[in-house]
């Protein structure tokens, strides 16, 4: 999902260029590339496969758990790498895709560039949900292929919420992430001005706040707990920016 970056950082001395895909430069920063997700979240679901099925060795819940990481982050990498792709493609490249605690963070140093028409912008955030929604396809065809009990089966749901998730949550108009910049840009190429665009989509932060805070509830109560968590997240993301107390070029989402 894109964000924002005032360009400070990318001046810092010990940043350095791993890789370039088209026009776009891969970046780290000293060693905040460690894959500190891949670990913890390879940590959670190895823990999760050991209370569901106590029958298991060690070495089947470990790789339990790192198939779901794979397939959980995996899809999170192919969002990011598709914004990339897409802004390439349309002459607009993403400033760099700098590499942090293992996971892709998609950098514009100019949220506003006056050089990129409200049409491109929305092309360059469209790039990541249709990428989601075209692995929701695939995954959920892979699903009604793989029997439930299985590994293969886990692995394939597993997939699937993934992309239904990132599908869904990517279009949510919260700046930062892919929903706002969409809803921002249309406004603009309807003839709204920046700030306008920007007042409106403030606005209807306030009622998604409240939504997100329900769903939150919910999500404890029926003890999903990392859906929780996240809507959480993502709810005192969006009240914060209906607030006032969080801007756009704030987000590092």
């Amino acid at each position: 999902m894109p964000s924002a970056d005032d360009g400070q950082t990318s001046h810092q001395v010990d940043e350095k260029t791993i890789g370039i895909i088209g026009k776009t430069p891969i970046t780290r920063v000293g060693y905040t590339w460690f894959p500190i997700t891949q670990l913890a979240l390879w940590a959670i679901f190895t823990r999760f496969a050991s209370r569901r099925k106590l029958e298991n060795s060690r070495l089947q819940w470990s790789r339990e758990g790192f198939l779901k990481m794979a397939v959980v982050l995996g899809s999170e990498w192919c969002h990011n790498l598709a914004h990339l792709i897409t802004s390439n493609w349309i002459g607009k490249p993403m400033d760099q895709m700098r590499i942090q605690a293992g996971m892709p963070r998609c950098i514009y140093h100019e949220i506003n560039d006056q050089d990129v028409t409200p049409r491109q912008h929305i092309a360059r955030s469209l790039g990541g949900p249709i990428v989601s929604l075209l692995l929701l396809s695939v995954t959920g065809l892979m699903r009604t292929m793989t029997k439930s009990d299985s590994i293969a089966g886990e692995i394939t749901k597993t997939a699937f919420q993934t992309n239904l998730l990132l599908s869904l949550v990517s279009l949510l108009p919260i700046p930062g992430i892919d929903g706002g910049p969409i809803l921002k840009w249309s406004l603009v190429d309807r003839g709204k001005t920046i700030e306008e665009a920007d007042q409106i989509v403030q606005k209807v932060n306030g009622p998604l706040a409240v939504f997100l805070g329900l769903f939150s509830s919910w999500a404890f109560l029926s003890k999903k707990i990392l859906l929780g968590f996240f809507s959480l997240m993502l709810g005192v993301t969006s009240l914060s920016i209906f607030t006032g107390w969080l801007k756009e070029e704030d987000l590092k989402i």
